[in-house]
């Protein structure tokens, strides 16, 4: 979230800021009552969150997925030198203008330091904004999946989970059990290192709360069956958190039950940690895992419970967030970690499903040079015949019949008449889809050979390097993907 930004100023006015009653604890207000602490929520005119934020300036943003996110996050600035982060939903997710100013002043009257905190919220016309605090430390899923000088300590994964645990427990003490779609996106680094809860995941949302993740492998099962985010939900997406801690892979939750359940919780431990952590404590986070990821809602632990688990299990609890994490102290990064687009995002989260979309958006756009090869032998019934085998892949591929669809392309590919690399990258995704992730990487890696400057060839064999356990050699070439589409979009 360290999105470069021109200075500019904002009027403050308090006749805007309403009075909420607000209790304070260890963890209200900010951490512990300090003098330069948020004032009591209130609200902003359009007017003056164009100036914060420049007239929403692309130059702002600060979202995971820039401007093609539903609802853009900008950077912006006030008067005050205060830094917010102001969230603009799309114009459809709140129809109901009170239901949003009754959602964002319940938000809005949470204050802790283990938040994220809103503070102000707009409501003007269609339009619908949140202005919480800026977090000019990044996500964790940055420091997690992307990370660039080293890999996150195990100490600072320890106190990432204790402190999101007792985020979870303040918010259900305030009565605002339910966070939609709790993921490593929704976890933010302050300016002394330490991580903090969004807030924006605790508002419901009007329309787009009809999905509670993206990715089906993550999603808690009652949600699939019910369609209802319950308090239980909310700790199985923990859990799901808790692998990626311990892995730093976002691991679907089936798979590391098998290893959990198989006694190889080692195989779901980050390579890079090798060495720095006790089986004691590994298998103490496994075991809670394991825990929160149960089928039965009912067998899940409580936030509270969750907090006492983790306080017992924390390590250099003296040193500081930003010592930990390697951060200077008070500023942002200095060295940005990878910026990735969507098809990279959905390559380290091995989001199949995600890929899949990409690939089917996509078509047969970069098969260069190979719709003038057809025109001068589609005469052949030898060519007609590959050209049925690819079409039929196609349709299985479209319907996600991927044993189809391998069977198909395959034959095409032995025919031999026509090279292309789009059908190796949707061979490659259906042999990932029924786990064959060597036979994958050798497609991914033929589509690279037919087109070297093709970057969906480099993310699908970073996709598949990840699914193989290989990490290092999976970011490096995640890394080759990105600057080469980087390169390609400014040519």
């Amino acid at each position: 979230m360290g999105a470069r930004c021109s200075k500019f100023s904002i009027c403050w006015f308090h006749s805007h800021l309403k009075t909420s009653v607000l209790e304070s604890s260890d963890l209200e207000n900010g951490g512990k009552g300090e003098k330069n602490a948020w004032p009591s929520f209130g609200e902003f005119s359009l007017e003056q969150l164009k100036v914060a934020t420049s007239g929403f300036s692309s130059d702002n943003i600060v979202s995971e997925h820039g401007e093609k996110a539903p609802n853009v996050v900008y950077k912006g600035k006030l008067d005050n030198d205060r830094w917010v982060a102001v969230k603009r939903f799309n114009k459809f997710a709140w129809p109901d203008s009170r239901q949003f100013l009754e959602e964002a002043k319940a938000v809005g009257s949470l204050r802790s330091e283990r938040l994220a905190n809103l503070i102000a919220c707009c409501c003007e016309g269609d339009e619908r904004l949140l202005v919480a605090e800026f977090m000019p430390n990044e996500t964790l899923a940055k420091h997690l999946f992307h990370w660039e000088n080293q890999p996150m300590k195990w100490a600072m994964r320890l106190r990432v989970a204790l402190y999101l645990a007792q985020a979870l427990e303040y918010c259900s003490s305030k009565g605002r059990a339910l966070y939609h779609d709790l993921n490593a996106y929704r976890i933010l680094f302050d300016n002394d290192g330490n991580p903090r809860l969004s807030c924006f995941g605790l508002m419901k949302n009007s329309r787009d709360g009809k999905s509670y993740s993206t990715n089906l492998a993550f999603t808690p099962p009652e949600y699939l069956r019910t369609g209802r985010v319950t308090p239980e939900s909310v700790v199985y997406s923990f859990g799901t958190l808790l692998l990626d801690l311990m892995s730093g892979k976002h691991i679907p939750p089936s798979h590391a039950l098998d290893l959990i359940r198989g006694k190889n919780f080692l195989m779901l431990m980050d390579s890079a940690l090798e060495g720095h952590f006790s089986n004691e404590d590994g298998m103490e986070l496994v075991r809670l895992a394991s825990r929160c990821l149960q089928y039965e809602a009912r067998e899940r632990p409580n936030a509270k419970s969750l907090v006492i688990s983790l306080m017992s299990v924390q390590k250099e609890a003296e040193v500081p967030s930003y010592v930990l994490m390697g951060i200077p102290h008070g500023t942002a990064s200095s060295k940005q970690p990878l910026s990735l687009t969507p098809f990279g995002e959905a390559c380290i989260r091995i989001d199949l499903t995600a890929i899949h979309e990409i690939l089917e958006k996509m078509g047969y756009k970069d098969d260069e040079g190979i719709a003038n090869e057809l025109s001068f032998q589609m005469w052949t019934s030898q060519m007609q015949e590959t050209l049925n085998c690819k079409k039929h892949g196609d349709t299985a591929f479209r319907a996600k019949d991927f044993a189809t669809a391998i069977d198909c392309y395959t034959r095409f590919i032995d025919g031999g008449t026509i090279v292309s690399p789009t059908v190796y990258a949707r061979r490659c995704l259906s042999y990932l889809m029924n786990d064959r992730p060597q036979e994958a990487l050798g497609d991914a890696m033929q589509a690279q050979v037919v087109s070297p400057q093709w970057p969906t060839a480099l993310y699908l064999q970073a996709t598949c390097l990840f699914s193989l356990g290989m990490e290092g050699d999976a970011q490096e070439t995640l890394k080759d993907g990105t600057n080469m589409e980087a390169k390609r979009s400014k040519n």
